[in-house]
């Protein structure tokens, strides 16, 4: 399971790790389900109308990482499928170890 340690983009700065997501709005699941070339590929059932798929996203990310709501940012693309996400609260190497645990 080291390989996507090895492949996720990450970088730690002090308001916390910042990293790619590649999104598949209207999904028939909600998950993570790799990685693409460094980012986190994600599913969600939501459509990308009126900010639903984004929510879901942060909503998806603060449950798997076990940090709050807030603590999860969309830094860019937020009209985008490629975006930008921040969390607060947790390093670098925690998001790796978890994100190992959850990808298929």
């Amino acid at each position: 399971m080291n390989e996507p340690l090895e492949l996720i983009s990450v970088r730690e700065s002090a308001d916390g790790v910042t990293f790619a997501v590649h999104v598949q709005p209207r999904a028939s699941k909600c998950g993570v389900t790799g990685i693409v070339n460094g980012a986190v590929k994600i599913r969600l059932t939501s459509p990308p109308v009126d900010g639903a798929a984004n929510e879901q996203c942060i909503k998806l990310f603060a449950e798997l990482l076990k940090v709050r709501r807030q603590d999860v940012v969309i830094v860019t693309g937020e009209s985008s499928r490629h975006k930008v996400i921040r969390i607060s609260g947790i390093t670098a190497r925690q998001l790796q170890e978890i994100m190992a645990e959850k990808i298929p």
